[in-house]
């Protein structure tokens, strides 16, 4: 997963204008804290960094138009939990273009992003339409081989 380094003062404001969202506390303290991961995190994760800051129908609010707009991906850990990772940045409203591999460990359950991997050409038939595809690799993670 990309970690955005520069200054957290401009860059995340930056990318909710660039998505026509009203810069928030809320916003900008969940786009940090996802932005900084180095693996997808759920609702429950963020809600325990969050602590009292903001309540659990913000976040809610706040990660579902962060979905829409291109701005984090929704990727399924091996409990069905849905948990949030920042999108490449050619990201945008109703056209994501995140198909890479997730590689999810099955010891700690964490979820990361593969965005280097490329994943084959998928042809579909006439009339359907291709929104997303979804590929898990499980094994287990670097901090849970040691």
């Amino acid at each position: 997963m990309k970690k955005l380094m520069e200054d957290s003062n401009t860059v995340y404001p930056e990318i909710l204008k660039r998505n026509s969202l009203k810069v928030t506390q809320p916003r900008l303290k969940v786009l940090e804290i996802i932005s900084r991961k180095d693996s997808a995190i759920s609702q429950p994760e963020l809600e325990k960094l969050l602590g009292k800051d903001i309540d659990r129908v913000t976040l809610y609010r706040v990660l579902a138009s962060f979905e829409e707009k291109g701005i984090i991906h929704k990727i399924f850990d091996l409990h069905g939990t849905a948990t949030y990772a920042m999108c490449s940045t050619n990201c945008s409203e109703h056209d994501h273009h995140d198909q890479h591999v997730h590689f999810i460990c099955r010891v700690c359950n964490s979820v990361y992003c593969l965005e280097d991997m490329t994943l084959p050409k998928v042809s579909i038939p006439a009339g359907f339409s291709l929104e997303a595809i979804a590929v898990n690799a499980l094994g287990v993670c670097n901090h849970c081989k040691k």
